[in-house]
């Protein structure tokens, strides 16, 4: 991967969760150092998801979640969801030991 950005706790600015004038649904805007990221609520519901299957569960260390086009979503839904790729948590962990190593 390239340009891989890590952002401690000093660099992020201001987190903030709102539904806008006009919209239906949750945007999380992410305001670092360096910019500004907005992500739509299926998109924030994901790592809501992902983090509390591994911080609560005993013995989990790693899940991964990707992006698919799932055909019928229901009304209200968004076409394009996170969900489980069904990689072994050993390779997770492997991919992210050697992005966070550089």
């Amino acid at each position: 991967m390239a340009n891989v950005r890590v952002y401690p706790n000093e660099k992020v600015r201001r987190v903030v969760a709102a539904i806008p004038p006009g919209h239906k649904h949750l945007r999380l805007v992410l305001e670092l150092e360096d910019q500004t990221i907005v992500l739509q609520e299926a998109a924030a519901a994901a790592i809501v998801r992902a983090y509390v299957d591994v911080v609560t569960h005993p013995t989990r260390k790693a899940i991964e979640l990707v992006g698919r086009r799932v055909s019928g979503a229901k009304a209200g839904y968004a076409e394009h969801q996170l969900i489980e790729s069904g990689r072994r948590e050993e390779e997770v962990l492997d991919e992210v030991a050697k992005i966070l190593s550089g």
